[in-house]
């Protein structure tokens, strides 16, 4: 069956940088969309980056864009999302999330904090 299982989350100062992984199994992901959502206390869940499913583009969100990098690795069936500059607004749990074949998959969720 699908699982997605992330981690790399942690403390960090502002300025710091993170990187989180999710490895896949299950399914080949270089097939499917896949990337990270986040949601801080409070707030809605955000999605934050994606590899598109069409043609392996990158999404991100506007918040992130020019600080985090989406990549993935198909020999090792794993995704990561490298964090740099981190903010303290980029305090958050971070899941991991596949859509295949019109079904959604979740990972457990990785807290990244960013304090000082």
């Amino acid at each position: 069956q699908v699982q997605l299982v992330e981690s790399g989350g942690g403390l960090v100062q502002p300025g710091g940088s993170l990187r989180l992984s999710c490895a896949a199994s299950g399914f080949t992901l270089d097939y499917y969309a896949i990337g990270w959502f986040r949601q801080a206390p409070g707030k809605e869940r955000e999605g934050v980056s994606c590899i598109r499913s069409t043609d392996g583009s990158p999404y991100y969100a506007d918040s992130v864009k020019g600080r985090f990098t989406i990549s993935r690795d198909n020999a090792k069936n794993t995704v990561y999302l490298q964090m740099n500059s981190l903010r303290p607004e980029d305090t958050a749990v971070y899941s991991c999330y596949a859509e295949v074949n019109d079904s959604w998959y979740w990972g457990q969720g990785t807290q990244v904090t960013v304090s000082s």
